[in-house]
């Protein structure tokens, strides 16, 4: 894979999915409705904890970075790699996974109900 390649959202789906399938056949999980929801609810907690952290709000917990080293949520010179970008990237998988388990076109839905609304920008 082309680590630099431009990403698009339907080729991002498919992708998160064939790393999720693995994750579920290497672990025995099942992905049935209620996990995709779940696992999205679950990543969503975990996003919460690492802003948090990030925004000095809390406590740091495990391997994270101390409080207030960001205080405004920045990933700092590393690219993006922090406990926060993370759990950004995992919401966004989970929520790709979820839209593709119940048959969301993702890329059609972000078209009608936002990007509608560009041509009343100046």
């Amino acid at each position: 894979m082309d680590d630099d390649a431009p990403l698009t959202v339907s080729g991002l789906g498919e992708r998160v999915e064939a790393v999720s399938a693995l994750y579920a056949r290497k672990f025995g999980v099942e992905r049935d409705p209620d996990w995709f929801m779940l696992k999205l609810a679950e990543e969503v907690g975990e996003l919460t904890q690492a802003f948090l952290v990030a925004t000095g709000r809390t406590r740091p917990r495990g391997d994270a970075p101390p409080s207030g080293a960001a205080p405004d949520g920045a990933t700092g010179d590393d690219g993006g790699a922090s406990p926060l970008a993370d759990e950004v990237a995992d919401v966004l998988a989970h929520l790709l996974l979820l839209a593709r388990s119940q048959g969301v076109d993702v890329d059609a839905a972000v078209r009608r109900k936002w990007l509608a609304w560009e041509a009343e920008l100046p």
